[in-house]
């Protein structure tokens, strides 16, 4: 009888020290050890980016298209030599995974063209910070960096702007410098100006964001250049196409419509082929 009061006695002491074992600070304190995973110890992860590879740079641009951008190629005679111009040169790059790009130069009697096409793929090593929002500050950047002219609105209450390339390169201060080269005859002021839709610009119908940019360089003795830049994003990869043309002889200026024509297609081409 004495061990039937006696076994009761040691299980109520017993359940007694389980109870203060399992109690007292855990319940104080929401940042338990034993899970580290739940909602009120795990910190908020940003997304990865879209896209975790880039494109084979040279294979990027088709054969079709080099032969519209780089008329000279199509005068090359020798096979090898016309297949080596095809092919282009991968730029140096020490990360294939983050950056790749390509670049081809062809000669022909009436001018030189170059091309240049870089992707980069931006990862954020912030984890509070997305790929996409890090590639979109990057981008940001880059496009201010551009100095695209503020659009003018006239009397008449349409936008106008200078001619591609007749502007300079604005000034430490943020003003635009006077250009010295003088006054284009399809300068805006004449009955023969240019479209105001050829002004270095935002573009709106490009990947998430996209800009254009135009420059006509003063070579001096030399013939002009004009080179036209059309920079894209698409989530977090960056798309730059340089696009320039130098021709043969003095006084011929490579013309900005068909140069911008060209470039933006490749530059859709590239687009499409990200998304697909």
């Amino acid at each position: 009888m004495q061990r039937k009061a006696y076994v009761p006695g040691v299980a109520a002491l017993l359940a007694a020290l389980l109870a203060g074992c399992t109690g007292g600070s855990g319940d104080d304190d929401p940042t338990d050890n034993a899970n580290p995973g739940s909602a009120g110890t795990a910190s908020a992860v940003a997304e990865p980016g879209r896209y975790r590879t880039l494109p084979e740079p040279c294979g990027a641009v088709g054969q079709e298209t080099l032969d519209e951008l780089l008329p000279g190629i199509r005068q090359i005679t020798d096979e090898q030599q016309r297949a080596t111009a095809y092919a282009g040169e991968a730029t140096v790059t020490y990360d294939t995974d983050r950056r790749v790009g390509c670049r081809w130069k062809v000669d022909s009697a009436d001018a030189t063209d170059r091309l240049l096409v870089d992707f980069e793929r931006v990862v954020s090593y912030d984890g509070s910070v997305s790929d996409e929002a890090q590639a979109e500050q990057l981008f940001a950047t880059r496009e201010a960096d551009a100095h695209l002219p503020e659009p003018t609105v006239t009397d008449s209450g349409s936008a106008s702007a200078a001619e591609p390339g007749a502007s300079a390169s604005a000034s430490p201060s943020g003003s635009a410098a006077p250009s010295s080269s003088p006054a284009s005859p399809s300068s805006p002021s004449s009955p023969s100006a240019a479209s105001t839709d050829l002004q270095p610009r935002v573009l709106e119908d490009l990947g998430d964001e996209a800009f254009l940019d135009d420059e006509l360089s003063d070579s001096g003795s030399t013939a002009e250049q004009r080179t036209v830049t059309v920079a894209f994003r698409t989530s977090n990869v960056i798309v730059t196409i340089e696009y320039t043309e130098q021709p043969t002889r003095l006084g011929v200026v490579p013309d900005s419509k068909e140069m911008q024509d060209r470039a933006r297609k490749l530059a859709v081409q590239l687009a499409d082929s990200l998304s697909g």
